[in-house]
């Protein structure tokens, strides 16, 4: 068996895709918020490979290139077929002299584990040639695989050219092909299609055959990682496959989930056991869930930490930020980028919080805006306390020391430190430092004007 580091990755990303009906690249149409190239690519980095080049066309290869700018990309000058392509490819290559393992851009749901065992069985067959194929449900549109008496494969037929027999067939072919470094040069055998004018790939096993090869094609993985996406109805179903992928992954590690078919999981975030994910929940990014938390309904978390226990309440939004084990957060909460909130918090209904660290045990339950500011431990926020920390042109800090209590409706305005154990009384505006344990109030005193309702309707009466 040869090295198994002695591998190069071609990634086909040339074509058109004139049935996608769009100005986009086809393999830059987006997956669940990622280009559909990207889950090739990541296939191909847990495959180690010595080189990988991605071949890409003159309308997209600009862009191959500012997106993926650690990739070998290839030019294919002409859109001249598949086995062209590869060619363009192997020309980046250059002297390597393992195996070529060749792949589509547009097929994301292929599994690591399923090239790796391919490529097993081609080095252990000792191949020069090696093919997946897979047994179809609906085989229309597959080139079929046709094999001899002995059941050794003899050529791939496109189902244009095939017989009505040939077509019954439901062993197909995958595209995806493993070569050694010898039948690399039988490429340029393969003759043009006289009806398309282009270079089939499929024609390699038929050649390889003939020149004395030794060629294996072997039915491993599911039909479903095979799906090419070729329109933007193969689009959606690719998305809702690879959703359900990474949810069946979290629920063989005790993740929960109320309706596993409404909940988006993005392939990096982590989530702990033992955590429960109600209907509608969005995780994006790197996001990191930890054990035994509990997210209801419309609650979407974008490149967050969350610690463990956590609960966080109905349409509540996380970004970039760092929440602590046991907190509680929502509902109706915003937590906008560079927010750290720490154990035990509690923050509540239309709270919302920007860049800004929330202390141990601190409570802001309702209708509150805090905003660049530092708030310690046990701090009380009352309702509709606002920090005001923009003067028009510039932002500015809040600290609050710990054992504050706010009052409702009091305003901070900005740059202003409370002191330790301080009281604000409610309906307060704080210009000024407030010392430790101090009471600070700022508002006028309450006048009643006696008899001032009546006098007003006996006026009104009289108009």
């Amino acid at each position: 068996m040869r090295n198994s580091r002695e591998l190069s990755v071609i990634v086909l990303a040339a074509g058109l895709g004139t049935r996608m009906k769009s100005s986009v690249s086809k393999v830059l149409h987006k997956l669940n918020r990622r280009y559909m190239i990207d889950y090739v690519l990541d296939t191909v980095q847990k495959l180690k490979p010595d080189n990988t080049v991605i071949v890409a066309g003159r309308h997209n290869i600009k862009e191959l290139k500012e997106i993926f700018p650690t990739c070998t990309v290839a030019l294919q000058s002409r859109p001249l077929g598949t086995a062209h392509a590869v060619i363009s490819g192997v020309k980046k290559i250059g002297n390597f002299q393992g195996d070529i393992l060749v792949l589509n851009g547009d097929t994301p749901l292929v599994t690591p584990d399923t090239i790796r065992a391919f490529i097993t069985r081609h080095r252990r067959a000792g191949n020069h040639l090696s093919i997946i194929s897979f047994i179809a449900q609906n085989p229309t549109g597959y080139g079929r695989i046709i094999r001899d008496k002995r059941n050794r494969p003899l050529l791939i037929r496109e189902e244009r050219n095939a017989t009505d027999a040939e077509r019954a067939i439901r062993e197909v072919n995958s595209g995806v092909y493993l070569f050694s470094k010898e039948t690399v040069s039988l490429l340029k055998r393969i003759k043009k299609n006289p009806l398309k004018g282009e270079y089939y790939l499929t024609d390699i096993l038929e050649i390889a055959n003939k020149s004395g090869y030794r060629c294996g094609v072997y039915p491993i993985g599911q039909e479903e990682e095979f799906l090419g996406i070729n329109t933007k109805d193969e689009l959606l179903q690719a998305q809702r496959r690879l959703r359900l992928r990474v949810v069946r992954y979290w629920l063989d590690r005790d993740v929960s989930f109320i309706d596993e078919e409404r909940v988006y999981i993005s392939p990096d975030a982590v989530i702990g056991a033992g955590t429960t994910l109600y209907p509608d929940v969005v995780i994006e990014g790197n996001s990191r869930i930890g054990e035994n938390c509990v997210i209801y309904p419309n609650v979407r978390i974008t490149d967050s930490q969350i610690g463990d226990s956590v609960l966080i309440k109905d349409s509540t939004v996380v970004e970039s930020s760092v929440i602590g084990s046991d907190v509680v957060v929502g509902p109706f909460a915003r937590i906008r980028p560079g927010t750290e909130i720490k154990k035990s918090a509690r923050i509540g209904n239309f709270v919302e919080i920007k860049a800004s660290v929330i202390g141990e045990g601190t409570k802001a339950q309702h209708l509150s805006y805090i905003g660049d500011a530092e708030v310690g431990e046990n701090v009380n926020v009352g309702a509709g306390t606002i920090t005001c920390n923009y003067d028009g042109e510039r932002k500015h800090k809040t600290i609050i020391d710990k054992e504050v209590f706010i009052g409702s409706d009091s305003q901070l305005i900005a740059p202003v430190r409370v002191g330790r154990g301080a009281y604000i009384g409610a309906g307060s505006t704080i210009t000024d430092d407030v010392p430790a344990y101090s009471l600070a109030l700022s508002r006028v005193r309450q006048r009643n004007i006696k008899g001032w309702v009546k006098r007003r309707k006996k006026k009104k009466k009289r108009c």
